[in-house]
């Protein structure tokens, strides 16, 4: 009998693994550099920005759907729209949600200068309270705003969500958190944890939960 070899294992959270895979991707773009910089002048809180592997990855699938109608809920400063509205078609809209207004002052510039402030309407507020105004559908739904409405705000967004549709959740590993019993009181945490609780227990969508820096959940409404 032939022994099969065992497959080598390879550890993602290697320190120089996220590195490696950008060092072998296309490089951030000018625009998205200046928007990086500029939003760690400007905000104490720098690392809610997606970055480039990560906006790759939202820019790649958005070009492959070539959806009309995208949603976000989480502006920040702008750098994971850009990356999104770039997969738009013609005549497309991308709406953002976001209710913090002076990061929605760099983003409306950075919108403009990326030549996408036609596309691109910026909507004020909280998103539970924007949301049912919001009439839909929605090819393509990226989530990341504060952790501890991320299932309020997918079930307020799901039924507005066409068939066949996408919705990408971000940070659904918060930081190591939701497998750590320690931080089973953090809200946020919690929070997360019973979104991605929900999501494995559903039958009307299919979803991937993919390793890429804090985690990011794929769910596809049947």
């Amino acid at each position: 009998m032939v022994k099969l070899r065992e497959k080598p294992q390879f550890e993602t959270t290697h320190p120089d693994f996220e590195q490696y895979a950008l060092d072998y991707s296309t490089s951030e773009p000018e625009l998205l550099v200046r928007l990086s910089r500029e939003t760690h002048f400007a905000s104490t809180v720098p690392s809610m920005l997606s970055g480039n592997l990560q906006g790759l990855l939202l820019g790649m699938i958005s070009q492959m759907m070539q959806p009309e109608a995208i949603l976000e809920i989480g502006t920040f400063t702008g750098y994971s729209a850009i990356c999104l509205a770039r997969g738009l078609k013609p005549g497309g809209q991308l709406i953002t949600i976001d209710n913090n207004p002076e990061s929605e002052e760099i983003a409306g510039r950075f919108f403009n200068e990326a030549g996408f402030s036609h596309a691109i309407r910026q909507l004020t507020g909280h998103a539970l309270d924007v949301l049912p105004g919001l009439p839909g559908p929605f090819d393509l739904v990226f989530i990341d705003a504060d952790k501890e409405n991320y299932l309020n705000y997918y079930e307020m967004v799901f039924p507005k969500v066409r068939q066949g549709g996408f919705i990408i959740a971000d940070n659904v590993f918060w930081y190591g958190k939701v497998i750590d019993p320690d931080a089973s009181r953090d809200k946020e945490t919690q929070g997360i944890a019973r979104f991605n609780e929900f999501i494995r227990s559903q039958s009307n969508i299919e979803h991937l939960l993919l390793p890429v820096r804090d985690g990011l959940m794929m769910i596809r409404k049947k």
